[in-house]
């Protein structure tokens, strides 16, 4: 399947224009993930909100190194061959957050398709170490979709994140061109299958829109994510980060992002964040006290 050529994007609206910040904050976060050899997905993924987040100590962390085994279309990350997982990330992890005094950390990774567990190992590990070295930060664990390893994803589990996330990124029928290496089906499987192992786990998806989709495939995969239980559901818009990338077929007005919130909430997400500058993790500190998640808890 192909999406049509698109050789010229449309215009970029006024209200997809932000200023990064370079406070003090800001500063702070950029020296200790360097001192400490981390990287941050907010660096990596070109995030419009970076200096929102940080500034409101709220970051989101990329393990398992900087490079991707797959090679997805709308993707900013590098993909090729990683390199040997660090041993000492899940302490440098922990260091970080108690270091930044940390509210709430989003913990992801580049998807690692060459580890048995998919990386599951490290992600628990690392959710661990920040529980063991402070208990006033709330941990959200972003993970890929482990290729449906059943084990792997019961050990990201058993590590108790606040929040268990997974993001579908598109629609069905654009997956073939937007996440060749993936697969929908199994993705939300991945997502129901974590209320199986831990019922009371908050779980949370996203998608990117402005790819191809249409009105109606957006709400038939918010009603399917909410069949499986997903609790919380984040829509923005897709910025092609260049021009080898996919192109923007077109701008969602705030109003629309509107409009997809009041249907998400109609479904029965406990809360839905929709707007054209949000991402998987934007304002995810408030996502995770509207489902009465608390620090030290």
């Amino acid at each position: 399947m192909k999406i049509a050529p698109h050789p010229k994007a449309p215009p970029k609206p006024p209200w997809l224009r932000v200023r990064l910040s370079n406070d003090q904050v800001s500063e702070q976060v950029r020296h200790t993930m360097r001192r400490l050899g981390l990287e941050t997905v907010c660096e990596q993924a070109r995030c419009p909100n970076q200096g929102e987040c940080w500034s409101r100590r709220t970051a989101t962390v990329l393990i398992l190194g900087d490079v991707c085994t797959r090679s997805c279309r709308f993707c900013a990350v590098q993909s090729g061959i990683p390199r040997v997982v660090n041993p000492d990330e899940p302490r440098q992890l922990a260091e970080a957050a108690a270091a930044l005094e940390w509210r709430h950390v989003v913990i992801t990774s580049v998807t690692r398709d060459d580890l048995p567990d998919g990386g599951a190992g490290q992600f628990a590990a690392c959710a661990e170490a920040i529980r063991q070295k402070t208990c006033d930060c709330t941990i959200e664990l972003l993970i890929p979709d482990f290729q449906g390893n059943a084990d792997a994803l019961e050990r990201a589990v058993g590590s108790r994140p606040d929040i268990l996330a997974h993001n579908l990124e598109t629609v069905p029928r654009l997956y073939p061109v937007v996440r060749p290496q993936a697969d929908f089906e199994r993705s939300l499987r991945l997502l129901a299958r974590i209320k199986d192992h831990r019922p009371l786990t908050v779980t949370k998806s996203g998608v990117m829109v402005g790819i191809g989709e249409n009105r109606d495939e957006l709400v038939e995969t918010m009603r399917r994510l909410r069949e499986g239980g997903c609790n919380i559901f984040t829509v923005g818009q897709y910025l092609a980060p260049s021009r080898q990338h996919l192109p923007v077929v077109r701008y969602y007005t705030p109003e629309e992002f509107d409009a997809v919130r009041e249907t998400g909430l109609q479904l029965g997400f406990d809360w839905v964040e929709a707007g054209p500058l949000v991402r998987s993790s934007y304002h995810a500190d408030r996502q995770a006290s509207s489902c009465g998640i608390k620090r030290g808890t």
